[in-house]
């Protein structure tokens, strides 16, 4: 186990794993629930979907298992991305396997453990893949990804109440179409980081979910190098980062570019970027990768981000979970 000095309290350290799980995958999603966390899509082969099962994993012994899900299942799908509000998983987007871009919204209730197509077609966002998700209470957000036409800067909110979907205003030019950025919701804003735009991104924007407004931030501080595909999660006022691609291969995603393994914070109210002084190559540090599937979670008492999977700078997918915990005094 090592340390990271001011955000990791405990640092970062692997999970055991028990069980018959979805095994090494890249471009996949999760999402937390309690103490269970559910995993679906991704690829093990560059652009060809896995398979359509739903994983479990259990937090608390450390094992996994496969849902007995009925419903209207998902068909298999890579750069899909996932958001639990309540008991409830929402799954949207991502790309088939005839590599046909996708905008069907499902929910999985944990509960019943039962699949439901929300929407689709010409209901919601347009098709698109390797967007972002995230969520608050009441709504699940989608922003940019590549779309039909190329790179997308639309911002959607779901209503999980009304199950309705709400297109929310233009951010305009200054925030160009892009596929795997960050994407956050902090304080009654979403915050929209980094990103690939025809190159690796470096700007941050944001939405007030109040005044219906687009801003662009101006950061300082230790900020990252441009980067897309990077592991987000937000605790408090805070944003973290983890990996990401830096330098895109030139055989794109049938190739490994070059990965980051650091972790960073921005501070949402002083706009400050704040670099960890971790070990990428510390004997429990995950090390550089991009393509990964994460969310924010808790164990042991404490919130952090989960990490599984991903892309490595061998271009191998990789199978392992992480756990990065914030300290109570960042």
């Amino acid at each position: 186990m090592f340390l990271i000095k001011v955000l990791m309290e405990k640092g970062s350290f692997s999970l055991d794993q028990k069980g018959t799980g979805p095994g090494a995958r890249s471009s996949h999603a999760i999402a937390v629930v309690g103490q269970k966390l559910y995993a679906f899509g991704g690829e093990f082969k560059p652009r060809v979907p896995v398979d359509n099962r739903l994983y479990v994993f259990d937090l608390e012994d450390q094992s996994w298992s496969a849902s007995d899900a009925t419903g209207d299942v998902p068909p298999p799908r890579v750069g899909v991305t996932m958001a639990a509000v309540n008991h409830i998983i929402y799954v949207f987007g991502g790309r088939d396997a005839e590599h046909k871009e996708l905008n069907e919204l499902y929910s999985f209730d944990t509960t019943s453990k039962k699949w439901a197509l929300l929407s689709r077609g010409e209901v919601g966002p347009a098709h698109r893949s390797y967007h972002s998700t995230a969520a608050d209470g009441h709504h699940v957000f989608i922003f940019g990804g590549c779309g039909v036409g190329g790179r997308l800067n639309d911002l959607w909110a779901y209503d999980v109440v009304d199950q309705k979907w709400v297109q929310l205003p233009s951010p305009g030019e200054t925030l160009k179409g892009r596929g795997g950025p960050g994407l956050a919701v902090v304080q009654g804003k979403v915050w929209v980081v980094y990103g690939f735009a025809g190159k690796e991104m470096d700007d941050v924007h944001c939405f007030d979910l109040a005044t219906k407004k687009w801003a662009d931030m101006e950061t300082t501080g230790e900020k990252p190098t441009a980067r897309s595909v990077f592991s987000t999660a937000s605790v408090g006022k805070y944003i973290f980062i983890y990996g990401g691609e830096v330098d895109p291969s030139d055989l794109g995603h049938l190739g490994a570019g070059k990965f980051s393994g650091e972790v960073y914070t921005l501070d949402t109210e002083t706009l400050v970027w704040k670099k960890l002084e971790d070990d990428p190559n510390a004997a429990n540090h995950p090390g550089p990768r991009g393509w990964c599937a994460f969310a924010g979670g808790q164990q042991g008492g404490k919130l952090g981000l989960l990490v599984y999977g991903g892309n490595s700078p061998s271009n191998d997918r990789l199978e392992d979970i992480y756990f990065l915990t914030p300290s109570s005094n960042i």
